[in-house]
């Protein structure tokens, strides 16, 4: 058995083809994130990977709509949204496949 803390972390992403990583595979990213009420990050997407977030505790805003505990949203690729912590939230967010270098900033090139 091996035990670890979350903050060792980089974000909370823990399975992955990175480091730090509790598991290396490209097959999939697994993170377990803590946002502040007011955090946002901005609006992106991704070519290849699907995200899967499950609001596990609080309320957020996904492109424009409310999303609470135990919602779970599905962003498809080349589908951007971005992200708006309502209160202090925590997700679960699962990438499949992993794709390492695969998130565009929208207005960036619009790459999606």
């Amino acid at each position: 058995m091996k035990k670890v803390k979350l903050s060792d972390m980089t974000r909370g992403w823990f399975v992955g083809d990175f480091m730090p990583s509790l598991y290396r595979t490209q097959d999939v990213e697994v993170a377990v994130q803590h946002f502040k009420q007011g955090e946002k990050e901005t609006s992106h997407c991704h070519k290849i990977a699907t995200e899967i977030t499950v609001i596990v505790r609080g309320r957020a805003k996904m492109n424009g709509i409310v999303v609470e505990s135990g919602e779970i949203i599905v962003i498809e690729p080349s589908e951007y949204t971005d992200f708006e912590a309502l209160e202090d939230t925590i997700t679960t967010v699962v990438k499949l496949p992993g794709a390492l270098n695969d998130k565009y900033l929208k207005g960036e090139n619009d790459k999606c």
